[in-house]
């Protein structure tokens, strides 16, 4: 790559902010949409119909135009959807509530990226909302943060959690803990997707989420076969389970705070107990990968979510695991190729023992 290659890459970069709401407007204003029910409007009709100018109009749809997402007819001056006619109704919104989020969690957060990553902590949320803390605790104060970031997250849920308890292996009457369960739903769909005589599993998390996950276990009347326990992951993990899993959750932090939590389960566990894992995970060699993941996952973590954290290929986990006193016994993650359209995150599934 030339050097003059290279700041024409730059200049890519420059434009991203201004793309990526470019695209938000097209959706939020309902030129997409409008266009979808009625193709050849011309800018006068879209105006008329979303309550704009026709010239604001010609101005957001000169980039669908250029990318070949939005047609234009020079002769009647109308519009119609050009490749984006052929993308599904559902998989658009998908990637919507990803850019939703986006939008409402990270794009203003991000400005104070250099600070948060200076102070280990987040910025952004500090300026913007008086909050000194992560995401996870601020979502439960704030409801535009709760809103658009609790939407995306229950999607990847209903997506990633059946194809978790698809591979991996909970023995028959075995005590399960779900590490960091928050509410009880992991408790519940673990339950249910691994029933067997004497199963029982319970959810660890922070003593103010006991009310809640309660009313969920009686919800789904699972309530005789899960129960909680209140505490914090960094003083203890509870002891008498045959099975823990920690599903959403190292990512959350560095190295350091990875150990910590992985040597208080090994701890906790009997020799031959297992941790099933559930993370997203690195491509192996990311100059070779094509996934917008390094793209995304550095600046929502350091900048938007916890102020440390991130994604690490499945071999730095596997590795991790075995300094903790484990055997890996099983990984597996998700094929890029079949993920859902619209989506980028790759998630990855490590299973061990307890070794002596």
């Amino acid at each position: 790559m030339t050097a003059e290659s290279t700041l024409a890459r730059f200049t890519e970069y420059m434009a991203g902010p201004a793309r990526f709401m470019n695209m938000v407007s097209l959706h939020e204003l309902g030129l997409i949409s409008t266009l979808r029910e009625s193709p050849g409007m011309t800018a006068a009709q879209l105006a008329g119909a979303i309550g704009a100018s026709p010239d604001a109009v010609e101005q957001l749809l000169l980039l669908p135009v250029k990318e070949g997402l939005v047609g234009y007819d020079e002769g009647s001056g109308g519009y119609a959807l050009d490749r984006l006619a052929e993308v599904p109704e559902n998989d658009l919104q998908r990637v919507f509530t990803l850019m939703n989020m986006i939008k409402v969690v990270m794009l203003r957060q991000v400005f104070y990226l250099s600070d948060s990553v200076r102070t280990g902590s987040l910025v952004g949320l500090k300026e913007l909302y008086g909050f000194d803390g992560n995401l996870y605790a601020a979502v439960a104060e704030h409801k535009d943060l709760r809103e658009s970031w609790a939407t995306l997250m229950d999607n990847v849920t209903a997506h990633i959690d059946p194809w978790f308890f698809d591979n991996i292996d909970i023995p028959s009457g075995a005590r399960v803990l779900d590490l960091a369960g928050n509410t009880g739903l992991g408790a519940v769909l673990t339950y249910r997707s691994k029933t067997s005589p004497g199963l029982h599993v319970t959810t660890f998390d922070l003593p103010e989420k006991e009310a809640e996950c309660l009313e969920n276990f009686k919800a789904h009347g699972v309530e005789e076969h899960c129960s909680f326990i209140g505490g914090d992951v960094f003083d203890g993990v509870p002891e008498g389970f045959d099975v823990v899993q920690i599903k959403h959750f190292l990512d959350m932090f560095d190295k350091a705070e990875v150990f910590r939590i992985l040597k208080g389960v090994n701890r906790s566990l009997e020799v031959g107990g297992q941790v099933n894992i559930l993370v997203p995970v690195y491509p192996e060699y990311p100059r070779e990968s094509s996934a917008v993941d390094v793209d995304f996952f550095p600046a929502f973590f350091l900048g938007c979510t916890m102020g440390q954290g991130g994604p690490q290929k499945m071999s730095a986990y596997r590795g991790w695991l075995e300094e903790c006193g484990f055997e890996v016994t099983r990984t597996v993650a998700q094929d890029p190729a079949k993920l859902l359209p619209g989506t980028f995150v790759v998630h990855g599934i490590l299973s061990a023992t307890k070794v002596a």
